[in-house]
């Protein structure tokens, strides 16, 4: 509960302190004069609906988690695999401090393993049939760490504030524009014509995208300490072995639904500009990371 009542905390003061500053750029004046009301006003309804949007989103996380990815949860083991997976995931968890998480495994040829969940308690660590398969049980239990690590971090809660965030901004800046290319365009003084609406969701439409630069470099610099954590719970070796193995099969179809490709441990990584849109870091250098450490 502790981070949950940070997460809202945090979440207030990034409000009233844009408030503030957008205040003193005469920003609330702005939206006053053309009809908008109170800058103030529009922040905290949008703040709601934004951060509202993303706390049922992490709410959700597990249950949508498990329909999405086909995870069959491992009440009581049905093999010694499935006992080493269980006892192995409780071992990491409890020297990792966290509750012990849910445990299962999803149908997937490619290795791969994700966590989720609204807090560190009462979490979801789910691995492939693939990483069964493929990876010694030393490399299994190094990501197996990773996603602990995830969990450990707080790491879906602060993306979940991150997006929130982003969502009020978007929504908010959009209208703006929204609003000063109406008046000064298209000449409308009064209220708001069609185009406006138009406008504003096209307008929301690219800053969303522009937006998701920021959530996926937070992605990408959690990945790097996820690493350091299963580094930490289980072995260097191993975890630089698991990502090694990883990248031998990264030219494999990524098997993760699209909603979760930001919490497993592969996914794959783009060239170029397209590199600010990845969720993850480039295997290799995540590998130069752990060696240099």
């Amino acid at each position: 509960m502790m981070r949950i009542a940070l997460f809202l905390a945090t979440n207030f003061a990034v409000i009233l302190v844009a408030s503030i500053t957008l205040r003193l750029f005469g920003i609330d004046q702005y939206m006053a004069s053309t009809g908008q009301g109170s800058f103030t006003g529009m922040l905290v309804l949008f703040g709601i609906i934004g951060m509202g949007g993303s706390i049922i989103s992490l709410f959700l996380s597990k249950f949508m988690a498990k329909r999405s990815a086909r995870v069959r949860i491992i009440e009581q083991p049905a093999n010694s695999q499935e006992a080493w997976l269980y006892n192995t995931v409780q071992e990491l968890a409890n020297k990792a401090g966290i509750g012990m998480p849910e445990v299962g495994i999803f149908p997937a040829q490619q290795s791969n393993a994700f966590a989720t969940g609204w807090n560190r308690n009462d979490a979801l660590v789910a691995v492939s049939e693939g990483l069964l398969r493929n990876m010694s049980k030393s490399e299994v239990r190094a990501v197996i760490g990773h996603e602990i690590a995830h969990i450990a971090n707080g790491d879906m809660i602060t993306l979940t504030l991150i997006q929130g965030v982003i969502n009020t901004f978007v929504m908010i800046f959009a209208r703006i524009i929204g609003s000063f290319i109406d008046r000064v365009v298209f000449k409308n003084e009064h209220g708001h014509g069609f185009a406006y609406f138009i406008i504003v969701m096209i307008v929301q439409s690219i800053l969303a995208v522009l937006a998701s630069i920021i959530v996926m470099w937070f992605s990408r610099y959690r990945e790097f300490r996820a690493d350091e954590g299963g580094a930490y719970l289980a072995d260097r070796q191993a975890m630089i072995g698991a990502l090694q193995s990883l990248k031998r099969e990264y030219e494999q179809p990524n098997e993760l639904p699209d909603g979760m490709l930001a919490f497993g441990i592969n996914s794959q990584w783009k060239q170029g500009m397209s590199k600010l849109f990845s969720s993850h870091p480039p295997l290799d250098e995540r590998i130069a990371a752990l060696r240099n450490q």
